[in-house]
């Protein structure tokens, strides 16, 4: 790629073709996706009411001002607060999504610090990067948004952090660029608790960990907290871009006309796909993600896990890490399952991330980790 700045280290083939859960490169080598687009195809490729749902609006309207009134939008946020009292602002992405969730916070409580952690990952625009707790990500953007400080994901001594000055913390459920690490439930519920007497909001960054991804609608209901914001992104349209940030209603004190915005935001056919979403986001759906998740954990624990040069297995969900130790570099991995025709990505931690289609089926995904740890074996030789 000769004209395209060289922001990602991209793998040598093209992408061309996908149908289900299997895509196709450029060469016409087919590949078992354990990526679903880090975290967004969660209904894999050609879900035909996603497809059909696009397909109409297109022959409607792509696009119209936020000036005007968009039954569609609202339609979509409805069925994203699912009953509860809050109200839905869109974005284009997760960045934009905890851009606006900064925003609120700060206007909202008129306080300006925020508690983050260590390894999360929130964005890579100012505000957003500026709560991400990775140094690598920040280095060469100084000076960052100030007022946010850091402490250690699942410490209890991070509950002295949450004090009335700061406006609000911000955290994800299961750490997901940072490694795959899944909060502790009651230190989880320790901190929302804390928040609330305080009068800090808690902010639950659900981009990658949303829309199913863990068994639920949004992880955090996994855990039984009650954030006073969430956003989601990547899941929400399949593919299309989008974001939201969710607010409970007493907020919208604060965020009246004028106070954000975006051109793009809402667009008509990024509503379209979510609606097509979250219709099929069903209980028995979500109830045969948890059921796939517990048989796919179960052939990890007893085919992965006990492999040496695997320290751990975490995650949630369909939301999975393999911990590899030093010998066995995880791009090497990457690399040779996708000669075996495995589609995987990489974490912190020297971290082989596995994010499936949830619409993956159990042979499909038995037959990934089979593959998986066959592939892992072969680097044993090189930890002894």
């Amino acid at each position: 790629m000769k004209y395209v700045f060289p922001t990602y280290q991209r793998f040598p083939f093209a992408i061309t073709n996908g149908h289900g859960v299997t895509l196709t490169d450029a060469n016409g080598h087919d590949y078992l996706d354990f990526t679903a687009g880090i975290g967004v195809c969660n209904f894999g490729y050609t879900n035909p009411q996603i497809q059909q749902a696009v397909s109409d609006q297109l022959t409607k309207i792509w696009h119209t001002s936020n000036l005007y009134e968009n039954p569609l939008q609202d339609q979509v946020a409805e069925l994203l607060v699912n009953g509860d009292d809050r109200l839905v602002y869109f974005a284009n992405s997760g960045t934009e999504a905890n851009e606006a969730a900064l925003k609120l916070a700060r206007k909202y409580t008129g306080k300006t610090g925020v508690l983050a952690f260590n390894h999360s990952f929130h964005g890579r625009t100012y505000g957003s990067m500026s709560l991400t707790g990775n140094p690598k990500i920040q280095a060469g953007y100084a000076p960052l948004v100030p007022g946010v400080q850091f402490a250690d994901y699942n410490d209890p001594a991070a509950l002295t952090a949450i004090t009335p000055d700061l406006a609000a913390v911000i955290l994800e459920v299961v750490q997901g660029e940072g490694g795959v690490f899944a909060g502790d439930q009651a230190w989880l519920k320790a901190v929302n608790a804390k928040c609330q007497e305080q009068g800090v909001l808690l902010i639950i960054d659900e981009v990658q960990s949303g829309i199913g991804r863990t068994g639920y609608r949004m992880a955090y209901e996994g855990f039984d907290l009650d954030p006073d914001i969430y956003t989601v992104a990547k899941g929400l349209a399949n593919g299309l871009p989008v974001g939201a940030m969710v607010g409970k209603s007493y907020l919208a004190t604060a965020f009246g006309p004028g106070s954000h915005g975006s051109t793009f935001a809402g667009n008509a056919l990024a509503m379209a796909s979510a609606q097509a979403v979250l219709t099929q986001l069903t209980p028995t759906f979500l109830a045969e993600v948890q059921h796939k998740a517990a048989t796919v954990n179960l052939a990890l624990q007893h085919q992965v896990a006990p492999l040496p040069m695997v320290k751990q297995v975490t995650g949630k969900g369909l939301m999975l890490g393999i911990h590899l130790n030093a010998a066995v570099p995880v791009g090497q991995v990457i690399t040779a399952l996708q000669t075996a025709g495995i589609l995987t990505l990489s974490a912190g931690d020297n971290t082989l991330r596995l994010l499936p289609p949830l619409v993956m089926t159990i042979e499909d995904l038995l037959r990934g980790i089979d593959t998986i740890a066959t592939v892992l074996a072969t680097f044993e030789e090189v930890t002894v």
